[in-house]
């Protein structure tokens, strides 16, 4: 059998994640079901993570070994005739035998898109989160530059997640755009906790408005406590851009 690496775009807005969940409606599934249809049997296809029910993809990355006749063109053409509207295939590589999408993957990259205006853009509505009210820029890329390292994040995940440590390093936490138009947030590093991103972008807008100060990103990371983090930011805002390998 050949061992297949494909490169994934798609819109969360109507998936329940990336996971298999029974007859839910989830971008893995999708694709398993087209692949079924092209090979005629069903595929192990393993992606290089779990993205929330709602946020979006770039450059998600699968893996999955069958036999097929098709080269990688004509392979990626007969998955995209077989996929719904929301999730294409960018590319299809055949690649060492021993590769596998999610345990090889080395770092990941986010990026978060907040669309700051009192007037909410229908354009936007499926990509951004709508935060209406004035922003300091300088404060956030102040808090956010705290974030970089290797710390614990125990703070920042969700409540009931079960990893074996939160311990995470980021090489990249920068906010770049404009104050009243796109602000854009840009996290990488080596693996993320459940919700992590949208926790911190969502304590980071709480010091843009002012209602915290950026040096409280230092308390809160030290305390290990999720209470003492902001909320929770939508998820529509966030989209998996892509994923390092060695």
């Amino acid at each position: 059998m050949t061992n297949f690496r494909l490169l994934l775009e798609y819109d969360g807005t109507d998936f329940e994640g990336w996971q298999l969940q029974g007859t839910r409606r989830t971008v893995q599934g999708c694709l398993v079901e087209a692949l079924e249809k092209i090979v005629g049997v069903r595929v192990r296809l393993m992606g290089s993570g779990r993205t929330d029910s709602g946020v979006h993809a770039e450059g998600q990355v699968a893996s999955a070994r069958f036999e097929t006749r098709l080269d990688v063109v004509s392979l990626r053409r007969a998955l995209n005739a077989n996929l719904p509207d929301d999730v294409a295939v960018r590319r299809v590589e055949v690649v060492a035998d021993g590769f596998d999408a999610r345990r090889d993957a080395r770092s990941k990259y986010y990026r978060y898109r907040i669309w700051n205006d009192p007037v909410r853009s229908p354009l936007r509505t499926r990509r951004a989160w709508w935060v209406r009210a004035s922003v300091d820029l300088e404060a956030m890329r102040r808090g956010a530059a705290a974030l970089v390292g290797r710390h614990d994040f125990a703070s920042f995940q969700a409540a009931g997640s079960a990893v074996r440590t939160t311990v995470r390093t980021l090489t990249r936490a920068e906010v770049s755009g404009v104050a009243g138009d796109d602000i854009l947030f840009d996290f990488e590093g080596d693996g993320f906790l459940r919700y992590m991103i949208r926790n911190l972008v969502g304590t980071l807008v709480e010091v843009g408005r002012g209602s915290r100060d950026a040096d409280e990103i230092v308390t809160i990371l030290e305390g290990c406590d999720r209470a003492a983090a902001g909320e929770t930011a939508p998820a529509r805002g966030l989209t998996l851009v892509s994923v390092g390998y060695a």
